[in-house]
């Protein structure tokens, strides 16, 4: 009987060989995404992690900048501040100035008399110890460049300051950022007004009568005059007419930072006829 050509061909073996060839670009493929997946978590997972170790570690609403008994200084998890301890109750006659050691000042000796914090957007540059003052009676002065901040950014800062009590705010010519922020012992600059470090700052700091914020004095709190008021004495400060800012450094008879060339009888704050008031310590 004649053979029929290629009948005696398995027919397991036709096209074996094509078969195989797709599992193993299947397999290839599925090695490739799987590395790709792989590379992909090796990268971001690190990432992912410092994420989640920045938000434990920093607050991350205003509410949860509010100081308490268990975390006394708030601002200590904002970025940027700068925090020194100062000395309270040292003062200087209208007719003197203080070597302050920063610009804008946030401690150290100031004026018997406090600008008033209640709220008032001074339009002129204030004298800086009078302002200092009121920062040790607890407000938050914000001082901003006239040159520098934007109609926007003063704009945001005029509404959130008008009518506050312990707040307060006025240009300083000068200024190496657009804004500062100070409260006793502390101060934050800034670019922008819309950063949110703003109302932390301010949330953290004004009024903030929990002791232990220096570790120089745990027993105080984070400014001296706890019981102290932010409105205008008749007579000794008039917020429609404040002293006008000095110009040029202060000289060699200027009021040292440790208080040297202060007047005497520190603790009487002038325009009262009255002792200030005393935080726990007996520090006024």
């Amino acid at each position: 009987m004649a053979r029929t050509p290629g009948a005696n061909v398995p027919k397991a073996g036709r096209g074996s060989g094509a078969r195989r060839g797709i599992d193993w670009m299947i397999v290839g493929a599925i090695v490739l995404v799987l590395a790709l997946i792989g590379g992909l978590i090796w990268y971001l997972l690190p990432k992912f992690r410092d994420q989640q170790e920045a938000q434990e570690l920093k607050p991350q609403t205003v509410a949860e900048f509010v100081p308490s008994a268990q975390n006394p200084d708030p601002s200590d998890a904002i970025d940027g501040v700068t925090k020194i301890y100062y000395q309270a109750a040292q003062h200087v006659r209208a007719d003197q100035r203080v070597a302050y050691d920063q610009s804008p000042p946030f401690g150290g000796p100031h004026d018997e008399v406090w600008a008033t914090c209640t709220g008032i957007v001074y339009p002129d540059a204030l004298r800086s110890e009078n302002a200092v003052h009121a920062l040790e009676h607890g407000a938050v002065w914000i001082a901003y460049n006239p040159d520098t901040i934007s109609d926007a950014d003063l704009d945001v800062l005029t509404k959130k300051v008008s009518g506050e009590q312990f707040l307060f705010m006025s240009p300083y010519p000068g200024l190496d950022q657009a804004i500062s922020l100070q409260s006793w012992g502390h101060q934050l600059k800034l670019d922008t007004a819309d950063d949110p470090r703003v109302d932390q700052f301010i949330t953290a700091l004004r009024r903030n009568t929990t002791p232990g914020v220096y570790s120089e004095n745990p027993a105080a709190a984070a400014f001296p005059e706890t019981q102290a008021a932010c409105a205008a004495i008749p007579g000794a400060f008039d917020p429609s007419d404040p002293p006008a800012a000095d110009e040029g450094q202060p000289g060699p008879d200027a009021v040292q930072m440790d208080g040297t060339g202060a007047t005497s009888g520190a603790g009487q704050d002038m325009g009262t006829g009255a002792q200030a008031p005393t935080d726990a310590t007996g520090t006024p």
